[in-house]
């Protein structure tokens, strides 16, 4: 069925009332559960996640023997030496490599590392090399080094655990020259010890090879996690990033070469990348700049490259490089903390999407036009490289960049791709090529370039600066709509509209933009959501996608039913999942097909991530939505038993058990939780609403206070404190903790409403009415 024909479908379905909500959980009055991250999604069931989906029967056995299957780099030497000889010793073919004399860099001559009192040693045993360092329980023991990791301008090294694990330790060694500070060993988290048990210690799962590394840093990795006996094999073809890692399989390659090139012109690879050599460059010389005579073709370097240069979760395992991105990773948009509102870097976010927020993105440009795709070296040096599309007589003087030509300001990576540093020595530039913008910087708190430099200088006075030599901006920035969104301002439904309908934008803000629409759900917004839904922009179907679980559930199938039905496996799997509990047997048989095939697919996916908490946690929490509560009781445990500090596994399974009767337990569960995550206000919140039910008001107002003044409080807990005190009678009280609260999250609307009604109950009309007010600006 067609998408568009199956959006209408779902309308009138709506309209005449077969749809009554998603069930499960989702109907509970009490926040319960947490928006997935979708760096980490997962589901369990029994299905093989080893590799690509098997045909069945006789079908699988003859397409298996079409398939092209890995040889590794060292078959590719006899006929392309020259690439060979330029990959070899790159980033890339030094990605991981095998401990020994060879491949390690850091210093294993009995030297020492101390860290906050615990003292590690360094040393050789033979040609083995061995760390003697703090393990799971904390107690110092002896590991051999099994992998090196990295080579510049750091060094980790992997650590074999029972279970096919692999561990990357947290004391890494700086491998730049010494003088700028390297040949030492160093803590990647040097502010406060990281002892174990500690969710960033290097013994458990945050550091984890097999999930949080291996797919990038080596060839045809398949990860291979078993679930029923939590354990790894996982496999590859080369340790390293070789050349099948982004020309695809090789042996139909190597049969062609056999055969003298035949008559065929399919040389027997999967992907050919000649967009970027077969279209031209040519100097507008009104503007400065060169323009690209086609693009299109160009574009499959940036989907190879962005596989693994990007923040993403690997939902669907076994891409190809032919294959679409989106068909087998959860892309993450510009959200919190991973980006600044106006889309500079924050987090580790490895490039991709970065560059596809800029101009020289829309204009065709590619990885390979900068870098040499073997070698990953630079065209060219300085501004030179940036000299081949931007011309020197306009850009590289002193009447653009404002500074002299020997300063670090004529120098154009410095303006338009600022620095951050991560991992304490890795200095990474964004890519996004923006044009500075101290402005922003002053309206949205983001980070100045100028004054990155001017340090005793203000945003302003860079902005006017700019200003004087270059007028003001000419176009709105959707950093400004993206900043509304995230901090409740008033009109930032009116923002994201316009960033959302504005196709001259970048399709990751804009899609962006669509993940927080539904914060602000209304008539006006609801029509564009239909809108997405029923198109085929791949970013804006996967913002919809990620967002659909604050849709509310009896108007959720108009936007999640047609997106069952989208290229993208990702995008269909999270739209099934955000629909499960609802009454889809009142829909037509190829709807509730599809909503099946495309639920299987995220099943598939989450059982392939079973190894991580997170997954676990959404696992649970499907089995609990379909019924299966023992099923669902089990995997937050395992989740709990993974990972003791993860606070959503708590707070969804004191859940279950509050509507299971088992309130005790309940409050067990919580209390024991405090004592182990991290930012206790969820699990204090919820532990006084389950003191609450148990008429235990005395301790729950205690709870329920430290939930809404701790220091990662949401508004959400603000206002169920003062609500609380408010039905004691302490209105007074209530109205100062939602005085404060609207301090701290300015224009939020529950916050606002309940102002105005307590001031109304407490008999001041006036400020009521202010508050009303406020809620209406327009009147």
């Amino acid at each position: 069925m067609p998408r568009s024909h199956c959006l209408l479908l779902v309308f009138f379905l709506l309209l005449t009332g077969c749809n009554k909500g998603t069930g499960g959980k989702g109907d509970s009055t009490e926040p319960t559960s947490y928006n997935r991250d979708p760096d980490v999604t997962s589901r369990v069931a029994s299905v093989d996640t080893s590799g690509p989906q098997q045909l069945p029967g006789n079908q699988h056995k003859g397409a298996e023997a079409r398939k092209p299957t890995y040889v590794g780099s060292d078959a590719c030497i006899g006929c392309h030496r020259s690439q060979y000889a330029a990959w070899k010793n790159s980033h890339h073919d030094l990605a991981m490599q095998t401990a020994d004399a060879n491949s390690v860099l850091g210093n294993f001559e009995q030297a020492e590392f101390d860290y906050f009192g615990t003292l590690s040693r360094f040393y050789k045993k033979g040609e083995k090399f061995y760390v003697d360092t703090d393990g799971p329980t904390g107690e110092l023991r002896e590991y051999p080094i099994a992998y090196t990791f990295g080579v510049s301008p750091l060094q980790q090294y992997l650590i074999e655990f029972p279970g096919g694990r692999l561990q990357a330790l947290s004391i890494a060694w700086d491998s730049r020259d010494k003088s700028e500070g390297g040949q030492r060993w160093f803590h990647l988290y040097p502010e406060e010890p990281v002892r174990h048990g500690d969710q960033l210690h290097w013994t458990g799962v945050n550091q984890n090879w097999n999930f949080m590394c291996a797919d990038c840093h080596s060839t045809n990795l398949h990860k291979n996690y078993d679930l029923a006996t939590d354990s790894y094999s996982t496999s590859w073809s080369d340790i390293n990033v070789g050349c099948e890692a982004c020309h695809g399989p090789g042996s139909k390659h190597i049969q062609w070469a056999k055969q003298l090139g035949a008559d065929n012109i399919d040389n027997g690879l999967t992907i050919r990348y000649l967009g970027r050599k077969s279209s031209d460059w040519t100097m507008d010389w009104d503007t400065g700049i060169a323009r690209r005579t086609s693009s299109h073709k160009s574009r499959l370097e940036l989907g190879v490259c962005g596989q693994c240069h990007s923040r993403r979760s690997t939902s669907f395992p076994g891409r190809k490089p032919d294959q679409p991105l989106l068909d087998y990773f959860n892309l993450a948009l510009l959200r919190e903390p991973l980006y600044h509102a106006d889309g500079q870097i924050k987090g580790e976010v490895f490039v991709y999407g970065s560059f596809v927020q800029s101009r020289m993105h829309a204009a065709g440009v590619t990885c390979g036009d900068c870098h040499k795709p073997h070698n990953l070296q630079l065209r060219a040096s300085g501004n030179d490289l940036c000299a081949g599309c931007h011309m020197p007589a306009r850009f590289d003087t002193a009447e653009h960049h404002l500074h002299a030509t020997d300063s670090p300001g004529a120098q154009c990576i410095n303006c338009h791709m600022p620095a951050r540093t991560y991992m304490q020595v890795d200095a990474r530039r964004d890519h996004s090529f923006r044009i500075p913008r101290p402005d922003l910087a002053k309206a949205l708190g983001t980070p100045d370039v100028c004054t990155g430099c001017h340090r005793g200088e203000t945003s302003e006075w860079a902005a006017s600066i700019l200003a004087d030599r270059f007028g003001p901006p000419e176009e709105q920035h959707f950093g400004a709509a993206l900043y509304a969104g995230r901090k409740g301002l008033p009109g930032a439904e009116a923002q994201l509209l316009r960033l959302i309908t504005d196709e001259s934008q970048p399709a990751i803000a804009r899609a962006t933009a669509v993940t927080m629409l539904p914060r602000y759900l209304s008539p006006k917004s609801a029509p564009i959501l239909q809108a997405i839904a029923q198109g085929d922009n791949a970013l804006l179907n996967l913002g919809l996608a990620q967002a659909l679980e604050m849709v509310p559930g009896n108007i959720r199938p108009a936007f999640a039913i047609p997106l069952l039905y989208d290229n993208s496996r990702v995008v269909a799997a999270l739209s099934a999942n955000s629909l499960v509990g609802a009454p889809l047997e009142t829909y037509p048989r190829d709807i509730r097909q599809q909503f099946d095939l495309a639920l299987n697919h995220y099943r598939i996916s989450e059982t392939f991530n079973a190894d991580r908490p997170e997954s676990l946690t959404n696992l649970a929490t499907m089995h609990w939505q379909e019924g299966n509560t023992q099923l669902a009781e089990t995997m937050f445990k395992r989740a709990l038993a993974k990972a003791p500090y993860y606070t959503p596994a708590y707070i969804n399974l004191a859940d279950l058990y509050r509507v299971s009767n088992r309130e005790k337990e309940a409050e067990a569960l919580l209390r024991r939780g405090l004592q182990q995550v991290t930012n206790p206000e969820p699990v204090q919140h919820s532990l006084g609403l389950c003191l609450v039910r148990q008429q235990r008001s005395h301790e729950a107002m205690e709870y329920l206070r430290k939930a809404a003044e701790g220091t990662d409080t949401s508004s959400r807990y603000i206002y169920v404190y003062a609500i609380a005190l408010n039905s004691e009678g302490r209105t007074d009280s209530a109205l100062a903790v939602l005085e404060r609260g609207l301090q701290r999250f300015p224009n939020d609307g529950g916050i606002i409403r309940a102002l105005a009604s307590l001031y109304h109950q407490s008999g001041n009309d006036k400020k009521a009415q202010h508050y009303e007010a406020l809620l209406n600006p327009s009147g």
